[in-house]
């Protein structure tokens, strides 16, 4: 065989497959489905570090892949969504829960939220060496903030006003979250989709072996 035939058969056999699959999946996850690994502990009890999780890019809209410009809206994120986001201040791409919606007058007294001057729902206390989890009901998602009284944090903000197509975001993990409090809100069109689903988990302490217990649980 000479070098031209085995170099059509490389082609044809290896390469040509390797970019119809690429041409398939790089526009799917851009536009469509993705998923997205979490390093930091920023969203903490509700996503821990080794997390990936499953973002549906078409929860909100349909964008032109591979930016973020949108060719269709249906629908916008609700409180107490978990969204994947542009952070506004250097681009870096986040996950946290929307806590003030467009309208909404928000402010936060001694880590307790309050939205449109009414304190949020808070219950289920309990307490470990460093941390307090407490159950926060925020729009119909109920789910538990982890708060750490030792740490330095903004626990004190607004009243603030959203703006129409901006949304104010924060961590599950309330003293330790770098979210609008720091980097101001974030614009509809900065966000990605909806995180749903923590697909899978690898413990980065444990010589990342997979978390069992954590296989398809869904994002309260």
């Amino acid at each position: 065989m000479s070098k031209q035939e085995l170099s059509k058969g490389l082609w044809r056999e290896s390469v040509l497959p390797l970019m119809i699959i690429g041409a398939v999946i790089f526009p799917f996850r851009s536009a469509i489905a993705d998923w997205n690994t979490v390093p930091t502990a920023s969203m903490n009890p509700t996503i821990v570090e080794g997390d990936r999780i499953f973002v549906n890019k078409l929860a909100y809209d349909l964008k032109v892949p591979f930016t973020t410009l949108h060719i269709a809206e249906w629908g916008n994120p609700a409180r107490g969504d978990v969204i994947v986001f542009y952070a506004p201040d250097d681009g870096t791409r986040l996950v946290k829960r929307v806590v003030g919606l467009p309208g909404d007058e928000l402010s936060m007294r001694g880590e307790q939220v309050f939205i449109n001057g009414s304190p949020l729902a808070y219950g289920t206390v309990e307490m470990s060496d460093d941390a307090v989890y407490v159950q926060e009901t925020l729009g119909s998602h109920q789910h538990k903030i982890k708060v750490l009284p030792n740490r330095v944090a903004m626990r004190d903000f607004g009243p603030q006003i959203v703006p129409e197509g901006q949304y104010f975001v924060m961590g599950d993990n309330r003293d330790n979250s770098r979210d609008s409090r720091y980097f101001g809100l974030v614009a509809r069109s900065s966000i990605v989709g909806r995180a749903t689903t923590v697909v899978v988990s690898f413990d980065p302490e444990n010589f990342y072996l997979p978390r069992a217990h954590r296989l398809f649980v869904p994002m309260p």
